[in-house]
């Protein structure tokens, strides 16, 4: 039998009043995982957080957390969620430290030692004793995600945890986002910065108008759409023949010899066999890879 998921939906739905904002949504997020949830804003995702979290029911479907379905065991599961959602609502008086020490005590209190560990691996280190009303966005992002960790939460849900931070900053916060992955704790990371979650996502769901519009890596989203780059001699010639054809109308002029052309099937040897029947001998078929914006932008641009 498969262990529980961290976080499943079923056929998720949540209406307010005659609008649906979240529609028919269903994914899974194993433990361990780093999952990516993005999309343009509206596109459902706050919504779907807030019902993991349990501040809203859903209107539909079904949502577990670590095995158990929310709303309804909220007040078991949750002590084991870490949330940073949305701005950090910290005390500006208080230092960093003094900060945990409070969010600590509503937890049942945690030991110096745990508040000053945490310090250190947030990068805060040399700034615990600093009150927060000096500390800059970046900052404050790294103290929400330090209590966020306070209890060793099992599952870590996160909303742009790059926020503010600066690239060596963004840079400690994937090496650590992984380190937590790699010693069992599930990240779900909602975000807009798509260089960084694939960087560090194992998996993504894209929303689009509330609907999942894609599920799975990054790579695939960038993976071929069945355009090759060619290298053939009598290049020339070849453009003119694959530009006669009925699927190589696009067909057109590479750089140092080479033709850009989709495949009448998708796939590269069916290309190749084509090219050979007419005559022509490539010597390499390179899958050309999708830029990764533009694959997101595709897949969440608005009807029109």
């Amino acid at each position: 039998m498969s262990p529980a998921a961290a976080l499943e939906l079923r056929s998720l739905c949540k209406r307010f009043g005659p609008k649906e904002v979240v529609t028919d949504l269903s994914f899974r997020v194993e433990p361990g995982e780093v999952f990516g949830f993005l999309g343009p804003n509206g596109a459902g995702k706050t919504t779907t957080m807030r019902m993991v979290l349990g501040l809203i029911r859903p209107s539909a479907g079904k949502l577990l957390v670590l095995g158990e379905e929310m709303p309804a065991g909220g007040r078991r599961v949750l002590p084991q969620v870490g949330p940073l959602v949305e701005t950090p609502a910290l005390y500006p008086n208080l230092s960093g430290r003094d900060n945990l020490a409070v969010f600590g005590a509503e937890l049942g209190g945690v030991p110096w030692s745990r508040v000053d560990e945490l310090l250190a691996l947030v990068g805060l280190g040399d700034r615990g004793r600093d009150r927060v009303a000096r500390y800059s966005l970046g900052m404050r992002q790294r103290l929400g995600l330090a209590v966020a960790l306070l209890h060793r939460p099992r599952l870590l849900l996160l909303d742009e945890p790059a926020n503010g931070l600066d690239p060596a900053g963004i840079r400690e916060i994937r090496s650590l986002l992984r380190n937590l992955s790699s010693a069992g704790t599930t990240v779900f990371i909602s975000s807009h910065v798509l260089g960084e979650v694939e960087r560090v996502c194992d998996r993504v769901a894209i929303l689009r108008r509330g609907r999942l519009a894609y599920l799975g890596d990054l790579s695939s989203l960038r993976a071929s759409t069945g355009t090759f780059l060619v290298r053939i001699e009598r290049a020339d010639e070849a453009l003119q023949w694959l530009r006669a054809q009925p699927w190589g109308g696009s067909a057109q002029a590479g750089p140092d010899g080479t033709v850009e052309v989709l495949s009448p099937t998708g796939r590269g040897r069916d290309l190749n066999r084509a090219l050979m029947g007419a005559g022509f001998f490539a010597d390499s078929l390179v899958p050309c890879e999708r830029d990764l914006e533009e694959a997101f932008l595709q897949l969440t641009e608005e009807e029109r």
